[in-house]
This record gives structure tokens, sequence and C-alpha cells, in this order.
């Protein structure tokens, strides 16, 4: 992913001490850049444009404003280096309301000589958040920190992911490759709620297009032969004619062709059965490996479904790929247990094993078995997981999340699967019921839930936890 460009504002406010304000500034600045520099750049004014290095009135703020959005930054952080001017540091948020802002305070130096206080961040912070809660400017409160604290590594890391989260999301471009299946009245969707909202567009493409596209590659096509190659290291296709193999590469390369030329983040795809029926596979591991990617791609023309799948990809700043999956049926004997499953859509990357290359397990019967292959097959790798899932009701966005665990245990099922333990199961499947929340969801590795909470607070999306 493209490094995140954050401004960086700190603020300082007379009589306070100004050596102070500039040693923390360098000190604050040093440890951001040694821990983030793979994914951050960090845009701050420096002596030649602002007294001192800080902002410290209205000039300064105008000048600051001026950097950022000459830099184009996508967050900003407000840091109290000493009492810090309330205004000045208003000033900068209204000219960035709605983006993601972090304030932070900074603990107290040792008194000088007399008692004078260096310092009394937090006294000016709480001037600062007050004149940004009146403003309506929503932020995010960092704590009270060094930047050699760890709480402080942490809550910046957490500030980075949210504001991957933000810009990924915002004005984001979906494909919509084909209509909804008939009888799933669960993925509609609200597009005017989400040009409105989140400035997002649905690009809409027809089926046939894509695969009359398809069917126009030849066989000797370089990135036809490229991604056969890839599917034939990467996964057990033993059992999968490979005339089916070159189709799945020539569907993915027009699909990739598209997500370009588009400029698409995610793809929602009708994936039964004219597919299988009027091409002759199941679309599910193209799906999966676009997802690993970096295309975030949904089964059954989930649009809410490739969003939700957009935020934790984000999350976790383009390092892991989402699965998505149906929530199922229960452990037979163990009560926080339930199995994450899909047809067999799973990104390559998260089996514990290679995956087999099958038939579709279901949409053989209708289409015979020589047209159903396409399916990625088998058990999923076991470690922390978060899983989170979008709904919209009459334009109030609301987001599911929750945190559990993969574990590792055969059983002898069909498609990408895994069992997965959370702490709660009867308060997860009350709370999706209750809440709207529909059959599918979206399982990434690693623990996002707080970024992805907090960045549903700067976006306006009403969060459901369990």
């Amino acid at each position: 992913m493209e490094k995140i460009r954050i401004g960086f504002t700190p603020l300082h406010r007379y009589p306070f001490d100004e050596s102070w304000a500039q040693e923390l500034k360098a000190r604050f600045i040093k440890v951001i850049e040694e821990k983030f520099r793979n994914h951050l750049e960090l845009i701050y004014p420096t002596e030649k444009l602002t007294k001192m290095g800080l902002v410290t009135d209205d000039d300064d703020a105008e000048v600051a404003i001026k950097l950022f959005k000459e830099k184009g930054i996508e967050g900003l952080v407000l840091i109290t280096l000493t009492f810090g001017d309330e205004l000045a540091g208003a000033r900068v948020a209204e000219e960035f309301k709605g983006y993601p802002i972090a304030v932070f305070t900074t603990k107290e130096p040792q008194p000088l000589p007399g008692g004078f206080r260096r310092s009394d961040s937090f006294c000016g912070t709480l001037s600062l958040t007050s004149a940004l809660y009146r403003r309506k400017i929503p932020f995010l409160f960092g704590g009270i920190v060094f930047p050699e604290d760890e709480a402080f590594a942490k809550e910046f890391e957490t500030f980075l992911r949210v504001v991957s989260i933000y810009r990924s999301f915002i004005g984001t471009r979906v494909g919509l490759i084909g209509p909804r299946p008939e009888r799933f009245e669960t993925v509609t969707f609200t597009e005017a709620k989400m040009a409105e909202k989140f400035k997002q567009r649905v690009v809409h493409l027809t089926l046939l297009e894509v695969v009359e596209e398809a069917r126009k590659l030849s066989d000797n096509d370089p990135e036809v032969t490229r991604i056969t190659s890839e599917i034939e290291s990467s996964m057990n296709v033993s059992q999968v004619p490979r005339d089916i193999i070159l189709k799945m590469a020539k569907l993915e390369a027009v699909l990739r062709r598209i997500v370009k030329e588009k400029r698409l983040s995610g793809l929602g795809f009708r994936c039964w059965t004219e597919i299988q029926r009027y091409y002759g596979l199941s679309p599910c591991n193209v799906l999966g490996r676009l997802t690993q990617n970096g295309v975030m791609s949904a089964c059954e023309v989930d649009i809410y479904g490739v969003l939700t799948m957009i935020i934790q990809y984000a999350a976790s700043l383009g390092t892991s790929p989402p699965f998505f999956i149906d929530w199922t049926i229960k452990h037979p004997t163990k009560p926080n247990v339930f199995l994450a499953w899909h047809c067999g859509n799973a990104p390559p990357a998260l089996f514990c094993a290679p995956g087999n290359l099958l038939y579709h397990s279901i949409m053989y019967r209708d289409v015979g078995v020589e047209r159903a292959y396409g399916t990625l097959e088998g058990r999923l790798k076991p470690d922390t997981v978060t899983i989170a899932r979008l709904v919209e009701y009459d334009g109030e966005f609301k987001l599911f999340v929750t945190k559990g665990r993969s574990i590792e245990e055969e059983a002898n099922f069909r498609g990408s699967w895994v069992w997965v333990e959370v702490p709660d199961l009867e308060k997860v499947y009350r709370t999706l019921i209750e809440e709207g929340f529909i059959h599918h969801a979206s399982m990434i590795y690693g623990d996002y839930v707080e970024s992805i909470v907090k960045a549903a607070k700067i976006l306006g999306i009403k969060t459901v936890i369990v």
C-alpha cells in the first residue's frame, strides 16, 4: 500500500517552556519515523516555516494548513507539547474536519526552579478538545504520553490503521458484475446512500461482457500463462482438467484488467449459476486470488460485503487478505465454536496446507461436475481473527465487530473452512439476528477490533461490538 500521509501539529503556548516543546517535538518525530517509516510519511512545519517549528498562533496555523494541503495529508495529529494554543489547534482541525484526527497530551517534566510548570499540557488539552467538541469535529484521544512510551506507539499504530481504513473507504469504487441472485434480497444495497455518505461509486458491469472478453484470450496470452503458472504452483490441481485452469486464468486476467481500467478497490461477483452454465467453471478461487492480491472480491454480488472486506484489509495495512465467510453451524460438542465457511473462495495463503482445487460441492448438482470446477478447498490456519459485517437500514450504516480464534481441528467438510472459537457464541448469534445482520461476514487474521471501531466513529458508522 502507498505510504499514509499524516500531518503532525506541534502545539505550544507562551509563556510555557519553548525549549521543552522543541525537544519533545524532535523526540516524537524521531520515534514515529523510526517505528513507522515503512507505512508513513510524516509532514510537519519546520523552523523555516513557523516560529521555532511549532504552531503557536493563527499565523502558524495558516502556514501548517497550507503545508498539509499541499502535501495532501490523509490524517491529522494534534499534540500539545506544552499548554498548547487551543485556537491554533482548532483552526488547523477546522480545515480537515471529517478526516481522522488524533489528539495526544504530553506528560509533565520536572518543574523549573521556583516551581514554574514547564508544560501544563493536560490543562491546555482540555481547552483544545472542548474547542473541537464545540465545532463538532470528531477526534480520537490517544492519551497522556511521552514519545518513547509503549502506550504511545500502540495508540499511534492504531491511528495509522484508522487513517488507512478512512482513505480506503471514502471515495472507493466497487465493481458490480451481474445482478444479485434473485432469491437473495439479503445482499441488497443503497447506492445513493453510499454516494451521499462516503462518496463511493458502484461501477456496473455485465457478466456477459466479462465472459466474452475472457473467451477472446488465447491460451498463450502472457498474462494467462503467468496466472496459470501461479495457480499450478500454489495449490493441488491434480483433480482438475487443465483447460479449466486456463479458463480460470483468463477470467482472472479480464477481471484484473477491468479493476485497473475502472480504478476499482473490489468486486461483487454474480457467482452462480450463469457463470457455470455459459462459461463452464465456478469463480470461487478466482475471487480468492483477487482478494489475496488486494482486490477485495465478494460472492453473490454482496457490495456491503466488499466494503467490509475493504475496511478489514485497510486495517491490516494491506498485509493480510480477509476471508469472505458464511456464519454457519455450531460445533457439535464445543459451545462457543462455529464453522466459518464458504464454497471455496478463501485466499490461498490462508490455508494450513496447500488447498485442493475441486468442483463446487453445491453447484455440480445443477450444472454437472464438468462445469462446476474452480473451488479451492481445505482447512484454514489457526490464529487470532477479527470478524466484521457492514449493513445499512433506512440510510443508517452499522458495523458488527467481534474477535475470536480459529482452531486446529480437522473435520470432513467441502469448501474453504475453519472452526472459530469466540467468547460467547450465543450472544454473537443473538446479536446478529436481533440487529439485522446477514449471513455473510468478513474474517481477517489478526486483532483489528480497536482500529475498526475507531475508524467507524470517524466515518459516522454505528458499531455493534460483541
